[in-house]
This record gives C-alpha cells, sequence and structure tokens, in this order.
C-alpha cells in the first residue's frame, strides 16, 4: 500500500478580504499533523479548486509542501477538464515536492471512455511520482468504469489509487476484484467503513478538517483489525459527517470550521453562505458532538 489512512481533503482558507491565507494553511496543516492524519490533499473539491487561479493553485501547493516538511504525504489536486492544464499542473506539483498527485476526471466536457483513457495516460506519463485518480461522476458527469480503470493501471505503473466517490458499492467491489494492486481510498465519508470491509485502504475525508483524530484513529483500528472500535467511532461520527452535507460541499465545512474558530468561513462565489434552517441544523450537530457549548 501507498496511500493508506486518513488523508484530509483540505479546505483552501480564505481571509475576510477572501484572499489565500498562507499563515491558516499552515495552522491547519499543524493541527492534521498533530491528530493523527497520513496526508493532506489540497486544492481539491473541498479546497475550492475551481475558483482558485493558477497562480494561487501552485502557490497553496507550494505553502502546504512546506508545511508539511515531510512529516506526512501530501496529494495535489491537480485535475483539470483541460488535459494539457491537468499535465502543466502535475509537473508542477511533481517539482514542488509533491508525493503524489489527486487527478480528478475531466468534468462538464464529458469525455468518452477512450477519452478518459487517453486524458490519464497523458497525465500519469509527463511524472514519476504516484497518481491517484478521482472518480466522481455527480460533479463530472462522466463514470470511469472498472475496465477503463483496469486499463490505466496496466498502461500507467505510477497510477495506484483510485479515490472513490461513485458511491456505488458494487462498483467498488469490482475495483478491489479487478485490480487488487490498487489503494482504493473512500470519496465519501459515509461510506468509509463500507469500503474497508471491502478491501479498502483509506479515507479522503471532508470531516476530518474538524475532527481529524477521531477519522483517523476509525480508520487506523480498523486497518489494525479493531473492527470494534472502528464501528464505534463511524457511529459517532455519522450525524457530523452528514452535516457535512446539508448543502454542496465545502459550504458547510467551511462554516463550521468558522463557528469552532478554526478558520474564517469565507467562500468564493458562486459558492455562498448556508441557508439558516441548514446553518442551525449544522449547530446542532456541532454541539451534540461537543465542538460547540
Amino acid at each position: 500500500m501507498q496511500f493508506f489512512g486518513s488523508y484530509v481533503a483540505l479546505v483552501t482558507p480564505f481571509d475576510k478580504n477572501n484572499r489565500v491565507d498562507d499563515n491558516k494553511i499552515k495552522e491547519l496543516v499543524e493541527f492534521q499533523i498533530a491528530n493523527g492524519t497520513s496526508g493532506i490533499v489540497p486544492c481539491g473539491t473541498t479546497g475550492e479548486s475551481p475558483t482558485l487561479s493558477n497562480e494561487e493553485h501552485q502557490h497553496v501547493i507550494e505553502v502546504t509542501v512546506k508545511a508539511a516538511n515531510k512529516r506526512v504525504k501530501v496529494l495535489a489536486g491537480t485535475g483539470s477538464n483541460c488535459t494539457d492544464e491537468a499535465v502543466e499542473m502535475t509537473k508542477f506539483a511533481e517539482k514542488a515536492g509533491c508525493d503524489g498527485v489527486l487527478v480528478v476526471s475531466p468534468y462538464y466536457n464529458k469525455p468518452t471512455q477512450k477519452g478518459l483513457f487517453l486524458h490519464f495516460k497523458e497525465v500519469a506519463d509527463c511524472v514519476k511520482i504516484p497518481v491517484m485518480i478521482y472518480n466522481i461522476a455527480s460533479r463530472t458527469a462522466v463514470n470511469i468504469e472498472t475496465p477503463t480503470l483496469a486499463k490505466i493501471a496496466v498502461e500507467c505503473k505510477n497510477v495506484v489509487a483510485v479515490k472513490e466517490a461513485s458511491g456505488l458499492i458494487e462498483q467498488m467491489a469490482a475495483v478491489r476484484k479487478a485490480i487488487p494492486s490498487m489503494d482504493i481510498l473512500s470519496g465519501d465519508d459515509a461510506l468509509t467503513i463500507p469500503l474497508l470491509e471491502l478491501g479498502g485502504t483509506g479515507v479522503v475525508s471532508v470531516v476530518a478538517n474538524i475532527v481529524p483524530k477521531d477519522v483517523a484513529d476509525m480508520v487506523k483500528a480498523f486497518l489494525c483489525c479493531d473492527v470494534k472500535k472502528a464501528r464505534e467511532l463511524n457511529s459517532k461520527l455519522m450525524p457530523l459527517v452528514k452535516s457535512m452535507f446539508l448543502e454542496t460541499n465545502p459550504i458547510p465545512v467551511k462554516t463550521a470550521m468558522g463557528m469552532i474558530g478554526l478558520c474564517e468561513p469565507s467562500l468564493r462565489l458562486p459558492l455562498c453562505g448556508m441557508e439558516e434552517a441548514s446553518r442551525e441544523k449544522l449547530e446542532k450537530a456541532l454541539r451534540d458532538y461537543g465542538l460547540l457549548k
């Protein structure tokens, strides 16, 4: 296994003027490391990568790599719906010192399975560092079918992992059977335990932004065969996990981080503040968990 444990899909903290907050990135990385997180994933969906300029995207990667200082792995989000842009960002991540990259399926242009294969092959071939493919059809409008993923794994030796957020347990089981050597990490906090039961290796977590120790402990317990403890932690986490998706991610998690003082709740349009009814539910979930008095 190259990628296992709890990886946090890190938010990109902005200050009150909606500029990237370097000092807060460093604080959040320290918070994660202190609480047992296995790796940091900057500039993914939760990191609001669609609203970062290329310069900001590269800057966030650099700041995160320096803050982590090889104490945990950094797996930078470098995907794009433009293959050339994904190649450029992936090369940058390798040069910046990342331990790997997370490459989401091209979105909006809705490629065929052949197009997906050619896209991922071009991205993977441009670097030597490990590549984790991110399959999330709800965001990209296209599912990476298991035969396509298997072909990519055969042709691209540095494609060693997949972040599975298809929501389809049967597909996750098929991937495990078809590609036994591939690390499979859950891209959905609610499905972490079911995926681990199928032979998955970890999670790229949203809720770990606010409760990193519990998520890390849960995955570690399962991988160390303490399934009872893992399930107990999962049951404890589940109401909080559900609250993270009351509205589009990362709106709830950033709002929650603002409520408990981890960072400003600033979001960039078209993402915006939570509706009051959702905010009240989120606040209750935080209070019930003991994160708010």
